[in-house]
């Protein structure tokens, strides 16, 4: 290799050694773009949060439903609780309070109340439905609150229209239908 073109090679590494550090306004700008980005992110985060905390509730609800339809088919009553159903859902969670209420001759309510005001609360109803000359056969029907609310759900048909008539569905008035 010729001599110049080693000094030349040597001289531009030394200047590179000496430009090694980022700048102040490097610096400044991607601290303000991770800022940007973070903003943007935590909300989404958050809100994913309660969606997994909410898929807690739909589930226990959903599995209390199915539970009593079961025991529905073995027994002349509903469940009155949830302990009698054995599928080992505890009443009693970080974010949510779940009781069965009866809804009356035919019927039954799964409250799933939130205890935390982010997340959604959730009602599950099961009632016998029978259609003129044909056999009995129950009905679930998963709702859910509006918005998020501590107190959207609580008591037998708090927003629910559960109708107990042989011919009628039950349906979500003041909430969704999942």
């Amino acid at each position: 290799m010729k001599t110049s073109l080693k000094a030349n090679l040597l001289k531009h590494l030394i200047a590179k050694k000496e430009e090694g550090g980022f700048t102040l306004i490097e610096l400044l700008v991607v601290i303000i773009i991770i800022g940007i980005l973070a903003a943007i992110a935590l909300p989404s985060f958050l809100n994913q949060a309660n969606k997994a905390r909410q898929s807690e509730a739909r589930t226990y609800v959903g599995s209390v439903n199915r539970a009593q339809q079961a025991y529905r088919l073995e027994n002349p009553v509903f469940a009155p609780n949830i302990s009698t159903l054995g599928i080992g859902i505890v009443e009693d969670t970080t974010y949510y309070a779940y009781s069965v209420v009866a809804a009356g001759a035919g019927g039954t309510y799964t409250n799933g109340t939130s205890k935390d005001v982010g997340v959604k609360s959730y009602q599950g109803v099961v009632q016998l439905k029978q259609q003129t000359g044909q056999e009995a056969t129950s009905i679930a029907v998963l709702c859910e609150a509006n918005s998020p609310a501590a107190t959207a759900l609580g008591a037998p048909g708090g927003g629910y229209n559960v109708a107990n008539t042989a011919t009628t569905d039950p349906t979500c008035t003041a909430a969704k239908k999942l």
